[in-house]
């Protein structure tokens, strides 16, 4: 893994610790956006240099990152097309890190400043900057910088600062935000981070760690969501993508890849369900290239599949009927004038 020291490239990052474990850095640029409602575990306070402004703030993303399609989802689901532009870099990462190949299906350029390579932003951000170079990145055309890099924190900021600029959906209802947060933080470890724990462990003690806490905490959801159609109650919150974009990558590339292969989610019974729920909602489907996200795990981790080679299946039906609406809940609506 490779990464910015001092402002400069280096190839040598080490994702392991000396037990074998895998490690997962924080990200640097964490400002927000004037407006933002900044939920309590974060330690910051809204920046007025960042006015919420159409047209503004862009986003660079990879369709095949989970992190990424968080906000990409959020995006759509908030109908912010309009207000925030987005450039998507190559599924493939190779040692110079995430390109920009528009000439790939999928993909484009750098629509800001025609970069070659993510890392030149992050440096164009902060010329000594020390970091990892990931997406997403919610950059400011007005500073010319970096917001923020942390999806979680990008998501809550589309959903509050920049609430004004979309179609009135709301995906964290006020009375709803502290449950959603503490969804959110529940999910991260076992779920979300807990595929990449288990698939760049280097042990065997992390390694089991990391599945038995996995497939403990899906097996906890998949009950949960018996009884609700979605993961906060009544309606489709920020919970629900950032367990959606895990979800929706595991069969073809956890289990596989990343050796998360105790069971496929298609195998559970309410999960599966839940998951073309999900899909099926209005502004989804479009965010998922499986094309992309197979293509950058298979390719791109030589010490975990070194081969490059893609595996085929499974072969899932995403909009097969899921029978969820039964359950009380809805997806999330626009607000229309009357």
């Amino acid at each position: 893994m490779n990464r910015l020291v001092d402002g400069k490239w280096r190839t040598d990052y080490q994702l392991t610790d000396e037990g074998g474990a895998f490690r997962r850095q924080q990200t640097t640029f964490r400002d927000w956006v004037a407006g933002s409602d900044v939920p309590a575990h974060v330690d910051a306070e809204p920046d007025d240099r960042f006015q919420p402004e159409a047209g503004r703030y862009h986003l660079y993303v990879s369709y095949a990152c989970p992190w990424a399609h968080r906000t990409l989802l959020a995006r759509s689901l908030l109908g912010l097309e309009d207000a925030i532009g987005v450039s998507v870099v190559d599924p493939w990462r190779g040692d110079d890190g995430w390109q920009f190949t528009p000439e790939k299906d999928g993909c484009t350029e750098d629509d800001l400043y025609d970069s070659s390579f993510l890392r030149e932003l992050y440096v164009e951000a902060d010329p000594d900057v020390s970091c990892r170079v990931t997406v997403p990145v919610l950059w400011d055309t007005t500073e010319e910088t970096i917001v923020n890099n942390e999806s979680r924190e990008i998501l809550r900021q589309f959903t509050t600062a920049f609430a004004d600029l979309g179609n009135g959906a709301d995906l964290a209802p006020t009375d709803r935000r502290e449950e959603i947060d503490r969804i959110v933080t529940e999910i991260y470890e076992p779920i979300n981070n807990g595929v990449y724990r288990a698939g760049f462990a280097s042990e065997q003690e992390p390694y089991d760690e990391a599945i038995d806490e996995l497939f403990g905490a899906l097996d906890h959801w998949d009950e949960h969501l018996g009884e609700n159609r979605y993961l906060a109650g009544d309606r489709l919150t920020e919970a629900d993508i950032c367990l959606f974009t895990t979800l929706v990558r595991f069969d073809q590339v956890y289990h596989t890849h990343f050796m998360c292969n105790v069971r496929h989610i298609h195998e559970y019974e309410n999960l599966w369900p839940y998951l073309r729920d999900v899909y099926q909602t209005a502004g989804v489907a479009d965010t998922v290239r499986m094309g992309h996200i197979k293509e950058h795990y298979y390719t791109t981790h030589p010490d975990v599949t070194p081969s490059g080679i893609v595996a085929r299946g499974p072969d899932l039906d995403f909009t097969a009927p899921h029978g969820r609406d039964e359950l009380p809940g809805r997806p999330p609506e626009p607000i229309t004038a009357e």
